[in-house]
């Protein structure tokens, strides 16, 4: 009687909404209860750019506070990896740069945007026994966090089109051998995404 009972239970799910949607939803409870990376971003506009925008990437050289030591253009290298799927015509810079130089180089290309990005905060947490032999500290064990600013500048006018902030933690399940930069790529797809005014899938 109880198997009769589950299956028609899963066949009324079945019905109501497909496999991709219930997997979404599981994922996102999962991530909001901690046990799933997560990640909350926050622009400060909702404008969209065309899809055939030139945009060019760069990272601050700012070093962000904490126990993390991120390589140097990891998060300018993370987004030109979100970017290039949604934006054909895309080019980060090789190093750190500051904002005028990168906004020289930008102009120079002949980009329409530059996206201008810093690791505002990274906290790399105990994930495996190599950290751990390291540090040895129990208070240091833990879920990966992080903070990156981001900053979309039209190149003709210097006009600051938008900005965003992106908060990420860890999760409880994925937390192994994880460092602040791996939690980066999935909220920079989505504010490529953002940008040209597509929903989540």
């Amino acid at each position: 009687m109880r198997s009769l009972v589950l299956l028609l239970a899963i066949l009324a799910l079945g019905g109501c909404m497909n496999v991709s949607d219930m997997a979404e939803g599981t994922r996102y409870h999962m991530s909001d209860a901690g046990l799933l990376d997560h990640s909350d971003s926050h622009r400060a506009n909702n404008l969209r750019i065309q899809p055939d925008s030139f945009v060019y990437i760069a990272q601050g050289a700012f070093a962000p506070p904490g126990s993390a030591y991120p390589r140097p253009n990891v998060i300018a290298e993370i987004a030109f990896d979100g970017f290039i799927e949604y934006f054909p015509m895309v080019r980060r810079a090789r190093m750190p740069e500051g904002l005028d130089q990168a906004m020289g180089e930008a102009r120079t290309a002949g980009a329409h945007y530059l996206l201008y990005t810093r690791f505002a905060k990274a906290d790399d947490r105990i994930g495996n026994s190599d950290e751990w032999l390291d540090q040895e500290a129990v208070d240091r064990l833990g879920i990966d966090s992080g903070v990156i600013q981001i900053m979309l500048i039209e190149t003709s006018t210097q006009y600051l089109i938008d900005t965003a902030r992106i908060k990420s933690r860890g999760g409880l399940l994925t937390f192994h051998n994880n460092k602040p930069e791996d939690l980066r790529a999935p909220p920079l797809e989505q504010y490529a995404r953002s940008l040209l005014g597509l929903s989540d899938q």
